[in-house]
């Protein structure tokens, strides 16, 4: 799993039949302390997280493991919103 911050949207109109109904939401990577690392991706949204939101996320083929991705064809997927974390017992972030 990866930490990641929900930073937008994504909208298809145009897909593949098996993304229908998926909400498609673009995620930054994050390090504990939610200081940018990587390239964003598009992950699709199992948990109902929103712009702004902490969250974890995988990717290849674990991302095709959640009820709302099996067997369809994602390579990422949210599948937690983060309420803390925490590094050698330090806080480095809290949900508000």
């Amino acid at each position: 799993m990866i930490i990641g911050k929900v930073i937008g949207t994504c909208v298809a109109t145009v897909k593949d039949s098996k993304l229908e109904g998926l909400k498609m939401l673009l995620v930054q990577p994050v390090s504990p302390k939610i200081e940018n690392q990587g390239s964003m991706v598009v992950a699709i949204d199992s948990v109902g997280a929103g712009i702004g939101e902490v969250v974890l996320y995988a990717s290849g083929s674990s991302a095709r493991q959640t009820e709302a991705t099996n067997n369809k064809p994602v390579d990422a997927v949210i599948m937690a919103i983060v309420d803390t974390l925490e590094v050698n017992n330090e806080v480095t972030f809290q949900k508000e």
